[in-house]
This record gives structure tokens, sequence and C-alpha cells, in this order.
């Protein structure tokens, strides 16, 4: 079938393609771990090591929002997610973090999943952009992360 359509489509971007690479990548190291513990310490220490290797800003914010899910979402459990730090319950990833230079964006974000339950109404916000973790702002994120697992 031929088209006739004269826009042409690109794909992916080369961030875009990447982030697939890291996500297979997560998938087969994840598959060669043993037991259940050993793989949740190795998805921690992913994450950490990920968290180290970002630039000083989303470092910054990134360490304080591990921290954060951690103490305040001990059920959640750290693991890399197309590359960024994810926090899952049963497998399924609740929230995530994307560093500002992962897509070039001028802001990190703080994103939701479907399995958050962030539900208020017919609409609500499953993003969050984030240029400092402020006291102000981890309280915020305290809150919508009990709300997301409750």
């Amino acid at each position: 079938m031929s088209s006739t359509d004269s826009s042409t489509h690109e794909g992916f971007t080369v961030e875009e393609r990447a982030a697939m690479k890291d996500h297979a990548q997560e998938l087969k190291t994840a598959a060669r771990r043993g037991s259940r513990a050993d793989k949740a310490a190795e998805a921690e220490r992913d994450v950490l090591a990920k968290i180290a290797e970002m630039q000083d800003s989303d470092r910054i914010m990134a360490e304080r929002v591990h921290a954060v899910i951690t103490a305040d979402a001990p059920v959640l459990a750290p693991k890399l997610w197309y590359g960024m730090p994810a926090y899952a319950l049963d497998g399924k990833v609740v929230c995530f973090f994307q560093s500002a230079a992962k897509f070039k964006a001028r802001y990190a974000t703080l994103g939701f999943s479907d399995q958050a339950k962030l539900d208020e109404g017919t609409m609500w916000a499953a993003g969050f952009a984030l240029t400092e973790v402020t006291p102000e702002v981890e309280a915020r994120i305290r809150a919508l992360v009990k709300q997301a697992v409750s």
C-alpha cells in the first residue's frame, strides 16, 4: 500500500530509543537475579547508581524524592523503569522520577502511572514538574505518594 502523503515520520527520538534500550537491559538484568531479596537489593542499588549518574540539580532532587518515597511508602519497591528511578507495588510502577536531562527538558518530572490512586473526580494530575525539592515540595510528594498507595 503506497501513500501520497508528503509528510515524513521521524519515529522515536534518540532519547526515546535510549530509554527503550535501558528498559530492555533492565528486564534482562532482573531475569538473571536470584532470590526475591537479592532482586530487591540489586534493584535499589541500580536506582541509587542511576541517581548518582545524574547532573547536580537532577541528582539532588532525585535523592530527596527517593528518600521521601522510601521513608513514607515502604510498600513501594525501587526499580529502574526505562532508565529512570521508579517505585513499584507488586511489580507495577506507581511513580517515577524523570530527570530534566533525560529528555532535554527544562524541568524534572515526578510522574504517576495509572496504578496510582490519585483519582479526583473526572480529571487529575499524573505528572508534576520539579525545579527544586523544598520542604513544602517534600510534604506534597509525601501526601501524593501516600494517596497513590492508599
